[in-house]
């Protein structure tokens, strides 16, 4: 089942969360400084020791003090105007993600909407991708979230769910 929420991703009681994470790992602003506060100092600890990610790549750390028991990061592309392979790089975070998530047996996951906040990807672009994506790998999972951190972000997802 995929699902649209509008909700504090760092509060989802869920298998797993998704970062959506600059290539650093060492939180930012965004998903990713929320995610890092929310999860405790050793969030940022055990990412330092994971050394970074690739635009496109995924790696996985416990979430310690969310309520989610694993977070996923992954690092979406900046966009460029769509001509620098900007589509596949982020077709290629939820596919990652998703791989991630089923070689730890998850369920349950939560994805915000990856490089549409100071990455500049365009919402509807990018809701279109994540949500090709979680129909590709819905019949894996119990739960696929796609949380949006505003009435406006939910309102992309929720027309093309509709659409269905």
């Amino acid at each position: 089942m995929i699902q649209s929420v509008r909700a504090d991703i760092t509060t989802l009681a869920v298998d797993a969360i998704v970062n959506a994470a600059n290539e650093t790992l060492l939180g930012g602003g965004g998903v990713d400084g929320a995610i890092h506060r929310a999860a405790g100092p050793e969030l940022l600890a055990t990412c330092r020791r994971l050394g970074g990610c690739r635009t496109g790549e995924a790696c996985i750390t416990p979430g310690f003090r969310l309520a989610a028991k694993w977070v996923i990061h992954t690092v979406g592309p900046v966009w460029r105007g769509g001509k620098y392979h900007e589509p596949q790089l982020l077709e290629s975070c939820y596919r990652n993600v998703f791989d991630i998530a089923l070689q730890r047996r998850v369920r349950t996951i939560a994805f915000p909407a990856i490089s549409t906040g100071v990455y500049g990807y365009p919402k509807d672009q990018a809701a279109q991708i994540a949500l090709t994506a979680a129909r590709a790998y819905e019949n894996r999972f119990d739960l696929i979230i796609l949380c949006s951190y505003s009435d406006q972000d939910k309102a992309i997802y929720d027309a093309l769910l509709v659409s269905r």
